[in-house]
């Protein structure tokens, strides 16, 4: 439980700073980014892997790069679902999801 907790907070951590790293996102405040961590991990855990299964070929035929744009879009959907949280254009949230990653990576590795 307490790891699920830390968990939270590291990516709602990671959310702020890819705010203030990547152009064309906007957060309302820190619970704001708790709570699209809390619906990121959610839409991660049970939208991603339909998607996943069914552009399973395509990640195929681009030897994975398309996951890049499945994370982009779980961004996006991430965004429309929680308010405060805005994401300018597509482009944007392919960027985010990017740095996302690496940011939420880097701090997991520091807090474990």
């Amino acid at each position: 439980m307490i790891g699920l907790i830390v968990r939270l907070f590291i990516n709602a951590f990671a959310l702020v700073l890819m705010t203030l790293i990547v152009p064309g996102f906007r957060l309302a405040g820190f619970s704001t980014a708790i709570w699209a961590a809390l619906v990121w991990g959610l839409v991660n855990t049970l939208v991603r892997p339909i998607f996943s299964f069914f552009t399973f070929p395509l990640q195929l035929l681009t030897l994975g790069l398309f996951t890049l744009v499945i994370n982009g879009a779980m961004l996006a959907l991430t965004a429309k679902l929680v308010p405060g949280f805005f994401i300018r254009g597509f482009s944007s949230a392919l960027v985010g999801a990017l740095v996302l990653s690496i940011i939420s990576l880097i701090l997991t590795h520091i807090f474990k």
